[in-house]
């Protein structure tokens, strides 16, 4: 009888040893495993953010490439074509006018007021490149339409643009990045997609603003923009995606279920554009 108890009670005890190793062991085993998995979750939010950080500093790059081009290209309009109007307009104005008899001097002086005109009008021409004034006077809508029949009046290639619902315009500085995006893509469509038509059309619900470029020759899907966008010599593809993200907008690229055309979607956010 003592013999089955003290047996009995050896095997409780090593129940009781058995079970607290392997809770201890199950603790130590929880215990480990959270600390990996949280040093995996670390270093995977670690990479994210570089990843991030480093296509902030891709569309800031491009940003600051895109701004730097304009000014190279403003700098060269101004030193090739302004300053020789204005020298010229000197050779017209110099100190031996005053020696000249009358019929010579008004003769120059008409000829250096033409040139200082046509002065006025490179200069003009210029800074309508930076904000074309139907943009800056009457909104989206119009400079569209002035963009897409200037395409017509080429001849190689059919334009149209329709807006459904515009009747409030967003703000002047968000408006130009609209209308440069769809510059862009307008532009790249005439340069290598054969296309032969364009079409542009806005839509508006209740939260956002659509607009959406139809063509039917060759095009980006939204993997191959994607990828593009990131290759050094993408500037053009860059500049939208910064100006996408500055207007906090989307852009897709797709083709249709008929396979006959393809399609890119701006979608902007009416809360944060007016």
């Amino acid at each position: 009888m003592f013999l089955l108890q003290a047996l009995q009670s050896g095997n409780v005890t090593y129940v009781v040893y058995f079970g607290t190793f392997g809770m201890l062991f199950l603790a130590v085993g929880l215990i480990v495993f959270i600390v990996f998995h949280q040093r995996k979750v670390i270093y995977y939010q670690l990479r994210m953010r570089n990843m991030q950080a480093d296509h902030q500093r891709i569309l800031l790059q491009a940003s600051l490439n895109s701004q730097e081009e304009e000014r190279q290209r403003l700098a060269a309009d101004l030193h090739d074509d302004a300053g020789p109007l204005l020298a010229t307009v000197r050779l017209y104005l110099n100190e031996n006018l005053i020696h000249q008899d009358p019929a010579t001097q008004l003769q120059s002086i008409y000829n250096a007021k033409q040139i200082v005109d046509d002065t006025i009008q490179l200069i003009r021409n210029i800074s309508h490149s930076l904000i074309p004034p139907t943009l800056k006077n009457f909104g989206l809508e119009s400079a569209m339409a002035d963009l897409i029949q200037k395409i017509n009046g080429a001849g190689s290639i059919h334009a149209s643009c329709r807006f459904h619902d515009y009747t409030r315009r967003i703000k002047l500085e968000q408006e130009l990045s609209v209308f440069r995006i769809l510059q862009e893509l307008i532009n790249n469509i005439l340069k290598h997609s054969h296309s032969s038509f364009i079409h542009v059309t806005q839509n508006k619900t209740e939260d956002h603003i659509y607009l959406r470029v139809h063509h039917d020759g060759e095009g980006l899907t939204q993997t191959e923009y994607e990828k593009l966008r990131d290759v050094p010599n993408g500037l053009g593809l860059k500049n939208i995606h910064s100006r996408i993200r500055i207007l906090n907008s989307r852009i897709y690229f797709d083709k249709d279920a008929t396979n006959t055309y393809f399609k890119v979607t701006i979608e902007l956010p009416i809360d944060a554009l007016m």
